[in-house]
């Protein structure tokens, strides 16, 4: 990608997917407009970057992490000082300390949930939230990880996730390739496995953790309820670049996806012609389904995550 069109394509598209990674890639987005720029002073410059940041918030809008590194790297553009070329270096240099944090982030995530993980257990997962949705390491999948190297002799069920299918095309081939013991199951299986008491804890990745919920992929509530039912440890791994303690879920708009993803399995329809497809991208879990929220920071649960966001 060479302009910051292409970034935001690939970001709506889904080729670029995970909210850290998002946020970072929209960053570099405007790094790329802010670099190739032809503006004559610093005005027209940030002219430039702001446009570009409105077409990337046109993406999706549901995840934290873009709008949360967007909005850092105007605040950069806006602060500082000289030449052009110095401004632009400026963003550049933003973009580059977004992706780097990103990394050393998702150590800490993984470090800190890791004691929530024990030996033998066996963890359900949803959808990817692992090395391929960050830059590095993952979030939910960084606890796995990390647990694993502490010699944790761990088994993950990962859900297929439809209809993308990130579960089964990411997820099922990060844990494969480290080596982690790993069974993928379909999405409706979840309910199984837990009256089975094949699971014994939960942890899933987040696109926006706000005042009262939890938002993450569809899919993500159901499992959440059924873990309650079942007496599951229902945990959550995010970066607080992924918290938005001003906004309530009322507030938050839930992407709707084109009902292809649907009807289609890839380029072949399943579902009979002129047949309707509701897709949501996401859902909204309450606190009181949540465990913990594992952050940089450590592990919050809901009670200290609570005063968090009174704050």
């Amino acid at each position: 990608m060479t302009d910051c069109r292409q970034v935001a394509s690939a970001i709506k598209d889904m080729r670029i997917r995970g909210a850290p990674l998002i946020g970072v890639a929209a960053a570099y987005g405007l790094a790329l407009t802010a670099y190739h720029s032809k503006a004559s002073n610093k005005k027209e410059l940030i002219k430039h970057v702001q446009a570009s940041a409105d077409v990337l918030r046109n993406t999706r809008p549901t995840g934290a992490n873009l709008f949360w590194a967007v909005d850092r790297i105007l605040k950069k553009a806006g602060e500082a000082s000289g030449s052009v070329d110095a401004v632009a270096r400026a963003v550049v240099a933003e973009a580059q300390r977004i992706a780097n944090e990103d990394v050393q982030i998702n150590r800490r995530i993984g470090e800190n949930g890791s004691k929530l993980i024990q030996n033998r257990d066996s963890v359900l997962t949803h959808c990817n939230a692992g090395a391929l949705a960050t830059v590095e390491h993952g979030t939910a999948l960084a606890i796995i990880r990390t647990a694993w190297t502490q010699n944790k002799r761990v088994h993950v069920y990962a859900t297929e996730t439809r209809p993308r299918l990130q579960g089964a095309r990411l997820t099922a081939y990060e844990l494969q390739r480290d080596g982690i013991p790993v069974t993928l199951v379909t999405d409706s299986a979840v309910g199984y496995l837990m009256s089975k008491r094949l699971v014994n804890k939960v942890v899933v990745g987040a696109d926006r953790v706000v005042r009262d919920a939890v938002i993450n992929k569809i899919g993500t509530y159901t499992i959440a309820v059924l873990a309650r039912e079942h007496g599951v440890p229902f945990h959550v791994a995010a970066p607080t670049s992924t918290f938005d303690l001003a906004r309530t879920s009322e507030d938050v708009v839930i992407e709707e996806r084109d009902s292809s993803e649907v009807t289609h399995f890839g380029s072949e329809r399943t579902a009979p012609e002129g047949v309707r497809a509701l897709n949501p991208a996401f859902d909204v879990t309450p606190l009181k389904y949540v465990s913990s929220i594992t952050c940089e920071k450590g592990v919050l649960v809901v009670e200290e995550f609570q005063r968090l966001a009174k704050k």
